[in-house]
């Protein structure tokens, strides 16, 4: 079974077993506004400097498309967006931090890391957050460049 988001402006409607449906920004153009993210199951670990990310993938083909799009996208800026009946409860640009994806067997490993102290300490609150959120039954979107990569729960 293939785990992923269909993503489409502005609309949230099931699409299928292992897909859902989600929004992007609504100035995408109508032709291309359509793509695949897929879904994992998403968990928030602080580490010295930051915070690492783990996204990990139920299925082979949910994996490779979200380390593909990471191989593609991974040089823009992460974000991550959490919702709640398809509006956003927070979103967490990671700008302070330097960011860097890895693959893993089962997804990626985003760290978000800072050399200086203050931005390390925003860099975690921005983990707290995001891990709350999640565990009350938020979706998190994960993005680079404002373009999602996959969503998920804790």
């Amino acid at each position: 079974m293939s785990s992923g988001l269909m993503k489409e402006r502005s609309v949230i409607a099931p699409s299928g077993p292992g897909f859902q449906a989600g929004a992007i920004p609504s100035g995408a153009p109508a032709i291309s506004g359509w793509s695949m993210v897929p879904r994992c199951e998403i968990t928030f670990e602080k580490c010295k400097g930051g915070f690492k990310l783990h996204c990990k993938c139920e299925d082979e083909i949910a994996c490779g498309t979200l380390q593909n799009m990471c191989r593609m996208l991974c040089e823009g800026t992460c974000s991550c967006v959490c919702t709640c009946n398809g509006m956003t409860v927070c979103q967490c640009n990671l700008i302070m931090g330097i960011c860097k994806c890895d693959y893993t067997k089962d997804g990626v490993c985003i760290t978000c890391l800072s050399g200086d102290s203050k931005c390390c300490e925003m860099i975690q609150a921005c983990c707290d957050c995001l891990q709350c959120c999640c565990e009350k039954g938020c979706c998190c979107y994960v993005c680079f460049g404002g373009t999602p990569i996959c969503c998920g729960i804790c």
